[in-house]
């Protein structure tokens, strides 16, 4: 059993796999201050009375974009599972070649769903990532990861909407807007950030194929990809566990450098 942990700037996903399959899901805030005690308790009620708890869990990936919070999931592992996660570093042979002017820039995220992407279409592919920042990151058809766009998230964006705008409310953007003229405050503040991002997807993702001159899929992930993908004409696909998908791949392709007698190197 794979513990695979995605930390975000917002959230933290955890899944478990039972080899390829994904059989427990959960998602949590990432807290910059909370121990590896709390982590423990945390996590271990989450998965309790699922299909697999972390008792079954014998193998750790985590990918992270936060680094002080790596030391304490590592000191969680190590606590808790007694297990040395693996950690996913752009330097190591992940079977994609990273074509970013410096592979360290590139955050660990972005690489794992780009690895995922590649595997599940086995061709060009936009992948579009809903998270605290927006990414858009393109992989070529030959699977190599070129590089890719990050705009501000669309919490962050409401958020600034809602503190430098004193009369205006905070929006509820997890209710679906139903015309595009709002005909109140509410409706309309919420058909223009869900449109809106509509529209800056739809057109990046446009710019991007011109630019590269391929017909790339177009797959989203993150908490908001489904809700977009309602609206975004260019969306082909939502895979909200597709990070995850990416790790679990990761993991085994490590495994196979190390049985291969090649430890994982840049």
């Amino acid at each position: 059993m794979l513990l695979a942990i995605d930390i975000g700037n917002t959230n933290t996903v955890l899944g478990i796999f039972n080899g390829a399959e994904l059989i427990e899901e959960r998602r949590i805030r990432t807290v910059h201050d909370m121990t590896e005690d709390e982590h423990a308790i945390l996590i271990r009620e989450l998965f309790e009375g699922g299909d697999a708890g972390l008792g079954d869990v014998t193998e750790v990936i985590i990918s992270c974009v936060v680094p002080p919070m790596l030391n304490q999931m590592g000191e969680f592992c190590r606590k808790y599972l007694s297990l040395k996660p693996v950690v996913v570093d752009p330097q190591h042979d992940l079977g994609m070649p990273i074509h970013y002017r410096n592979p360290g820039e590139v955050g660990a995220d972005r690489i794992v769903n780009g690895i995922a992407a590649f595997d599940k279409f086995n061709s060009a592919v936009i992948v579009v990532d809903f998270g605290t920042a927006t990414t858009f990151d393109y992989i070529a058809p030959q699977g190599h990861y070129i590089g890719g766009l990050i705009t501000p998230g669309i919490m962050i964006s409401m958020e600034a909407l809602f503190q430098k705008a004193s009369k205006l409310p905070r929006p509820d953007i997890f209710q679906p807007p139903y015309e595009v003229v709002g005909r109140d405050t509410m409706s309309s503040m919420r058909a223009g950030i869900i449109f809106g991002y509509a529209g800056v997807v739809d057109g990046i993702v446009a710019r991007i194929k011109e630019e590269v001159g391929t017909d790339p899929r177009v797959v989203a992930t993150g908490g908001l990809a489904r809700l977009i993908g309602r609206y975004a004409a260019s969306i082909e696909e939502v895979d909200e566990n597709l990070t995850l998908r990416g790790l679990q791949i990761i993991h085994q392709r490590l495994k196979e450098q190390y049985a291969h007698g090649r430890p994982p190197s840049s």
